[in-house]
Parts: C-alpha cells; structure tokens; sequence
C-alpha cells in the first residue's frame, strides 16, 4: 500500500489477469504484473490498452505471490511456506532496454538470424522469418543442452533434444536447406553467451560434431520420409479424404524418425488434419510389444494388500556403506511361486541404482534361510528377492541379513575404477566427455560416454596409463554428505537428467576426480589392483562404449592376451616383435586375393547379364529385361542395375530380391530411353510398388520401391510390358 509509484499507473484487475495458477490444482496466488509500453509515443499511453492485446504495450515482469494450494474441490488452503515467483524473461527485459519491438530484434537473436540469412540465401524479415526465427530459438536450445551433457536419442529427454533439432531441420528445408547447416550457427551462439557460460565454449567442437552428426542421419531419412508423406496425401486426395491416418503417422515415426509434430507441421501445410487417437493407439501398441519383465516389481500385480505384513514401523535403512551384516526386523514379505520377497527395517544389501547392480547375499531367522539372488528399490522401499534355503518364515520377525562380501567388494573395484576412467577420458578426449550410461557389476565395468569418433590404440593405452597410475599412487577415497547446491559449487560432477535429493553423497579422489555418487567404493585406489581396457565400441551416435576389468580378472585378462600372442608367434613362426608386421602382410594379403575373386565374380555376372539382355523380349524397340536375384540388400541390387544399365542401348530394366520375407525391387531405364521416350524409372516403380503392397521413388535412370507381398513379384514383371507398351 505504500509506494512512489504514481496510483494512476497502479491498474487493479480481476483474477483473470491478476491470480496464477499452474493448473486446476495445486499452488497459486495474486500476481502484480509490470507492464511496459514500448511505442514511440510515451505521452500518449492509455491505460485502457493494458491487458487488451495491443502490441505496444508488453507484460515485462510477473510478481507472483505463492500463497495458496487449491486442492480438487477449488478451495484454497494457506500453505505452510509463502515466497515470491520473479517470472521475468531475459529476452523481454533486454528487448525494452534495446527499444525492440520483438525478442527476436535483440543481439541476443539478430546475430543468429544474419547467419542464418548468409548461409541459406534468404533475407530475413518480420512477416517471412518464422523458419529464420524458429531455427534462431531452437539451435541455442540445443546448444545449451548439448553442453550439459545432453545427446540426441529415443527416449526421455534425448528425445526432446532430437525433435527440437528434426523440426529445426524441417524448417530449413523450408530455406532450401538439404545439406546440414544448423551446426554452423553454434558459432556465432558462443560468440553471444560465451563469456556467460564458458562451458559452451570449451565443449563447442563437440556441440558442433554432434549438431552436424544429427543433421546427417536425419537428412539420409527426411528425403525417404517426405517421400512417404506425398504418397499418403495423394492418395487421401484421389479419395477426397483430409484425415492422415494414425498408422501412417505412426509409419513416418517409427521407420523414418518424425517427431509426431513434425508431421502434424507438414500436414498442416498441406491442409490435413491428423489421426492423433489412431497414432497414440499404434504407439500403445508397440509399447506392449516392447514391454517385457526383467525383474519382480511391486507394482498392480503385487499390490500392497498381497503382502504379509509381520510388523508396522518405517522400513529400508540402508547400512550397507558401514555394515556388510546386521541384525534387522522383517517388515513385510510376499511369496510367489518359488519366489519370495522380502522387506526389511534397514538392510546392508546395497538396492541396483546408478548403474551399480543389486547385492546378493543371504538373509536367515529363527525358522528359515533365503539366498538372495537380487535387491533392487520399489518407491523407497528396498526388495529383497530370492529362494528358501531351508524353513520358511513363521511368526518371529527377527532374521541376520548378509550380503556375499567377496562379490561387493569385486563391485568396489569396478565401481571407483569407473570414476578414475571417467576423468581419464575427460583428460585425454576433452570436456565434452560426459558419462551417458554405465553398468557396474562384480564380473566388469562398462561406461558409456559422449564422444564422436572411434578412440585410436593410443587414446586407449594413455586412459589405461592414467588410471593404472592413479591406483598405483594408493589415493584415498574420501565420501561426505553435502548439501547439493554446495556439492556443485565444490565442482563435484552431476549426470546429465539425475534428480538429486538436497543433500547429496560427493565421492572424491584428491584432485583428480569428485562425483555425485551413492555407490559402493573402496577405501583407497590402490586396492583395486590393476584396470584393463577389453573393448571399445559405438552404441549410438555419438555415444561410444568402453568396457574393463579389474583386480583379479584384470590379471587374467592381461594373462588371457600373453597366450594369444604366444600362440600366434608360434602360428606364424615370428618372433613378437615382428609379429605386428606379419599379421599386417597376412591381412594385405587376404584382401588383395578378395578383391581379385569380387572382380572376376563381377566379370561373370556382366557376361550373365550381357547374354540375357540380348535374349530379353522387346516392345518396339526396347528391350524388357526382368530378373530375380538372390540379393541380400537394395544396395547390393542397386550394383547390380548399374551393370544392367551399362549393357542397355535401349530399354528398362526391373530387378527384383527377396529379403527378410520383404519383396525389393530396382528399376533401371538406359539414358537414350530416357531422352527418346520420357520413360522415367521414378515413375515406373511407383505403379509397381503399388503391386507390392508398398511405395517407393528415386531418379530417372534407376529407382528403388519395397512391399509386402514378395509372391506378387512376377506379377510386377508382367506389368512392365504393359507399361512400356502405353508409353510408346
């Protein structure tokens, strides 16, 4: 009530304007809006324009006072804790104090918006910028996502990161775009932010790679994709119908990557509505297919109500990191078949998380003995699966819970080693390397990472160097609880997508390696002995995989490759230091004799095919070659209708395979049929791969087109003739 703001710029509104809510339910409260005028007139302001949709006069800041919970009868309740919810937008704050009409006139976007207009050509204005505007919003999205570790993907947030980056490239398409381009403006985005968040600039190349890399995939589908769309609207347009069907949707999602979105995008353009029950239907549908059980869970099935319950309390302490046995108090337990699980007051068995998997161990009463074959979390309750030993639970509550120490311990080594091979990679690769995924396992390790290309045998042995050094130095292990906020700001690392507690476990290794982690880990590095590489490989785009070995089974790796190369020195009758040499020559050797046998493989084929082109049957004067091969890919097909193109003087060839049960087939038209007769491959496969139960398209001189019906191949040979004979 008290201020120096004039009271006739202070404006009283109902609760439309003046009271937010995020939804029907839960916390809300009145709301003080600033609102600013950003005409060219200032003595001109009225304040019957405030809130009425006039341009000139924008809402630049929201006071929110969160007081209030409504629950689902509407009523509002006082909550326990009130404070204020600044909603204020850096693009709105900057557009004012920049005189912009639009948050897209600012330097925050404007630099972004020239490169786009540089590289694709079109000049960028207010009325025809939404493709320059959308690409602009979307590539600092991905930018910035990118650089916290983000990777595109099929599920969870990977997933929004790969839609956002396709709707940006569908947008360039809408520039001319079909090469990848977006990559390009992570540039000049550095240039604007980076002094702000340095960590975008350190990780730029990476951003650009993995950009780019995107791009490509989606590039190598978009054309195919774009393909399949204009073959179902034409088709819903000879039939007068304007409703794309859900599973042609679901088709263009699932076999060529289109976000549900971007579909929506083009069908909206092309004044088509879309099956959204229909797509969301197939998408169920397949979720089921997908959907198998790997571990007894306590979900509908189980529910609570087919428990035994012994005793009442809270239940699932964890004492595993100070005890490896205890004393505990069954709480409830459930038997299924001969299977039982068992829920404990606290547990020293460590529940799988964090790619760490479960204890086994034993769990013994009174009356009974169950080995426990795996402990996992249900909510936040930890579930002890196993069998009976002996016995079985009568009506004391009281049991000994013990995990199997040898095996913990296995899972101790694995689980530090992968964080000296986490900052291991970071040191060699660069700061882009982030931590994608992980298994830690008392067998081996096995840690994912973001990182683009292949590692050299170099990368590797210097990761392997690092991390064999770290234990040799015998570093301890230091684990404290800390608050989050306070964790991140003492630079411990956090997975990209984790949902952290607010107070969080820090393992940290001296200087050289602090993480977020709730696992189980040794005392000091030295007791995990020795750590070995045994393979390195592609998971995902952008996503490499390395797994290793320690302690014991390190050894016996490191014992398992001696005897290969004393095995191979006697094979090759070299000594080691020259066997490096002999393998390579053996191997030049054999790739020399296999390109010779390609070649003359090649060679009598060609004759094959030349002899019977001349014995093919004509129409006029083309001649009709058709022929099933035993091809094992439309590539491989491809090749070979490049051979059959090359002894064409003139006429059309239709080659045809079988692949998985799935009919393909490649059409090739000579050049000089081409000019003479306007005879088009494109056009041929389409009306033949209607016959298959399928589409398809390509290039005048040679198209590809599959189906579903691999026995209407010879009826596809007899329609070529028929064909040919209406175009001539």
């Amino acid at each position: 009530k008290t201020t120096d703001i004039p009271s006739k710029r202070i404006l009283r509104f109902g609760e439309k304007h003046n009271f937010w809510e995020m939804g029907n339910t839960g916390p809300c409260g009145p709301c003080s809006e600033i609102h600013y005028y950003i005409g060219n007139t200032p003595e001109k302001q009225d304040i019957k324009k405030i809130n009425a949709g006039d341009p000139e006069y924008i809402e630049l800041w929201n006071l929110v006072f969160i007081q209030y919970d409504r629950d689902k009868n509407g009523i509002l309740h006082n909550l326990p804790a009130r404070h204020v919810d600044t909603g204020a937008g850096l693009e709105r704050i900057v557009a004012a104090l920049q005189c912009k009409r639009s948050n897209y006139d600012t330097d925050l976007f404007t630099p972004l918006i020239k490169k786009i207009s540089e590289i694709t050509g079109f000049k960028y204005s207010e009325e025809n910028g939404i493709a320059h505007r959308v690409i602009a919003d979307h590539v600092r999205m991905l930018t910035f996502s990118i650089a916290e570790g983000g990777m595109p993907s099929n599920e969870g947030r990977g997933y929004v990161i790969r839609r956002v980056l396709r709707r940006a490239a569908r947008f360039g398409r809408m520039l001319n775009m079909h090469i990848p381009f977006i990559f390009q403006l992570v540039e000049p985005l550095t240039e604007i932010y980076g002094d702000i968040y340095p960590e975008i600039l350190e990780r730029k190349i990476h951003i650009q790679k993995v950009i780019k890399n995107e791009e490509e995939s989606f590039s190598e589908i978009l054309d195919r994709g774009l393909e399949l769309f204009s073959i179902v609207t034409e088709k819903l347009e000879s039939e007068n119908r304007k409703v794309i069907p859900g599973h042609d949707v679901f088709k263009l999602y699932d076999t060529y990557g289109f976000p549900f979105d971007l579909t929506a995008l083009l069908a909206e353009e092309k004044g088509f509505n879309i099956d959204e029950n229909g797509f969301f239907s197939e998408m169920e549908k397949q979720r089921k297919r997908a959907r198998s059980v790997v571990s007894f869970q306590m979900n509908k099935k189980y529910s609570i109500d087919k428990w035994t319950i012994m005793t009442e309390g809270n239940d699932s302490e964890f004492v595993g990191y100070e005890f490896e046995d205890s004393k505990a108090t069954i709480r409830r337990y459930l038997i299924d078949g001969d299977k039982i699980q068992i829920i404990l007051d606290k547990t020293p068995f460590y529940a799988e998380s964090g790619g760490q998997v479960g204890d086994t161990g034993t769990i013994t009463g009174k009356d009974f003995s169950i080995n426990i074959e795996n402990t996992f979390k249900s909510n936040d309750s930890i579930i002890h699966s196993g069998v009976f030993k002996k016995g079985k639970i009568r009506n004391n509550p009281e049991a000994f819970a013990e995990i199997d120490k040898e095996r913990r311990q296995k899972i101790k080594l694995n689980h530090t080693a992968t964080h000296l091979l986490h900052s291991a990679l970071r040191k060699v690769l660069g700061a882009h390397v982030h931590q994608s995924g992980s298994l830690v396992s008392p067998q081996r390790l096995r840690f994912d990472l973001t990182h683009f290309l292949k590692m050299s045998s170099e990368e590797l042995k210097e990761v392997e160097d690092i991390v064999n050094r770290k234990i040799r130095e015998n570093i301890k292990v230091a684990i404290q609880n800390k608050d989050y906020e306070e964790a991140k700001k003492s630079g411990a690392m956090a997975l990209f997508g984790e949902k952290y507690s607010d107070i969080v476990r820090v393992v940290t290794i001296d200087d050289y390696s602090k993480e977020l982690c709730g696992g189980t880990h040794v005392k000091r590095t030295g007791d995990i002995g020795y750590f070995k590489i045994i393979s390195e490989s592609s998971v995902a785009s952008g996503i490499r995989r390395i797994e290793a070995v320690t302690g014991e089974a390190a050894i016996e790796e490191a014992m398992r490759c001696e005897k290969i190369v004393s095995n191979l020195e006697k094979i090759t009758n070299v000594s080691r230091d020259k066997l490096e040499d002999k393998v390579e020559r053996l191997v030049k050797d054999i790739k020399t004799l296999n390109k010779e046998l390609e070649k003359q493989s090649k060679i009598g084929l060609e004759f094959q095919i030349k002899e019977e082109i001349n014995n093919s049957p004509s129409v006029g004067e083309l001649k009709i070659f058709t022929q099933q091969f035993d091809s094992k890919s439309i590539d491989e097909l491809k090749r070979i209708g490049d051979i059959v193109r090359s002894n064409l003087n003139e006429g059309v060839g239709v080659l045809a395979t079988v692949n998985k049960n799935k009919p393909l087939i490649t059409v090739v038209v000579a050049d000089s049929t081409i000019r003479k007769y306007g005879i088009k491959a494109g056009d041929l496969v389409k009306t033949l791969g209607k016959i298959l139960g399928g589409g398809g398209g390509g290039r005048p001189h040679m198209a590809t087109a599959g189906g579903k019906y691999p026995e209407k191949i010879p009826e596809v040979f007899e329609k070529i003739y028929q064909l040919i004979k209406d175009k001539i």
